[in-house]
């Protein structure tokens, strides 16, 4: 069967994962090897001579989140950062521009300010829910747009289709980190993105026990230039090295084969968590695109299959009483990072996003953010709910 034919769960399974052809083994092997036998000099069985350029955990890796995406091809990275760098390295040069959201991952805002700023690439701020914005942010020299859809903590939501017009419309290249959504959720390259991220230690992984992250290129996408966006990336993949290892890439593929039915449990989770939240009077906000009155719910409904396991929100007392819950919570773990299959509860202004502290993008002290996990959903209700009586 064609494998664009088969539907998602299919792919996630079989995807780059042909039984081994050597032992009829049905999961990929973990190849954990440095390099490989030559035939001759320069004579490579599968084009495999040295595991920073190629292995072939990491290919099966590649190949399935790439026919997830919907892209021309995938990389997989030591992390979602190291990923992120790889692009930026890749598609842009000292005296470029680039948009970037006004609510995103303190990681990535740093990697912009503190790294690309000083090398010479320049960023304008933009809230990525507002098309309008995004258009008044781009300069003659822009060369990038890039958003992240749902937003990273507020939940926001960008039009990746029209954002995407505008982008193309000035020459630029549009990135959207999908991490939040999954590929399960959203595919942005049917919409017009040029570059997909992830951060695969998340919903990817899916178990809190891998980092990693991953690139797709959608089908034919080039540079202002010309080249090759698949050809440039390929080539920083391998010159700067920080790939995913062969175990690494293996557990994010083990990952991968469920993420269907955890989506659908996580998205099951968030919905009666933001549900509680909304009618508990410690409770002064709740950011979640499923609800019908976030002010880009339509968007979401549009462009997601279903609205995600990530919910915020912000408690009457401030910044001592959002630590506080956070600390009273028993079955919620207190954690970065997010997509697990446990359930994880952070206060974003002190954990994840402290780097953009006294920005643009600071965070409001008073926000909680909810990692929803697959437990039974009754069990975390109740457990905030007793954190949030205690304190509020």
């Amino acid at each position: 069967m064609a494998l664009d034919n088969l539907g998602f769960s299919s792919r996630a399974i079989h995807a780059g994962q042909e039984p081994d052809p050597s032992t009829g083994a049905v999961i990929v092997p973990i190849h954990q090897v440095s390099t490989f036998k030559q035939d001759g000099i320069g004579g490579l069985r599968g084009g495999y001579e040295y595991s920073r350029s190629a292995n072939p955990t990491r290919t099966a890796l590649e190949e399935c989140v790439a026919a997830l995406e919907g892209g021309e091809r995938g990389f997989a990275f030591a992390s979602g950062l190291a990923g992120e760098d790889a692009v930026l390295r890749a598609l842009l040069t000292p005296g470029d521009h680039v948009v970037v959201p006004s609510d995103a991952y303190g990681g990535t805002y740093r990697l912009f300010d503190q790294v690309f700023r000083p090398w010479g690439v320049d960023h304008s701020i933009a809230t990525v829910a507002d098309v309008d914005s995004v258009r008044a942010a781009m300069r003659s020299n822009t060369r990038m747009v890039w958003v992240e859809t749902p937003t990273n903590p507020l939940l926001g939501i960008a039009d990746i289709e029209a954002i995407a017009a505008v982008a193309h419309e000035a020459g630029a290249l549009f990135v959207v980190d999908n991490t939040f959504a999954s590929p399960y959720l959203q595919t942005p390259i049917a919409l017009g993105a040029d570059v997909v991220v992830h951060s695969t230690t998340k919903y990817a992984g899916g178990h809190s026990d891998v980092v990693g992250g991953a690139v797709v290129v959608a089908p034919g996408a080039l540079t202002r230039d010309g080249d090759s966006v698949t050809e440039r990336i390929a080539f920083h993949q391998n010159a700067m090295g920080a790939v995913a290892g062969p175990f690494d890439a293996w557990l994010v593929l083990r990952g991968l084969k469920t993420l269907a039915v955890r989506m659908e449990r996580h998205c099951d989770n968030a919905e009666a968590v933001a549900r509680f939240l909304l009618d508990h009077d410690g409770v002064t906000a709740v950011h979640y695109p499923g609800l019908p009155d976030h002010p880009n719910h339509d968007v979401a409904a549009r462009q997601m299959k279903r609205f995600g396991g990530m919910v915020a929100f912000r408690v009457r007392g401030g910044e001592d009483v959002a630590t506080k819950v956070c600390a009273e919570t028993e079955l919620w773990t207190l954690g970065e990072s997010l997509g697990g299959v446990e359930s994880l509860i952070e206060h974003p202004g002190l954990m994840t996003h402290v780097s953009v502290a006294g920005t643009e993008l600071e965070v409001p002290s008073d926000l909680i953010r909810l990692s929803v996990g697959i437990e039974d959903v009754e069990d975390l209700v109740a457990d905030l709910g007793q954190a949030l009586d205690r304190l509020t």
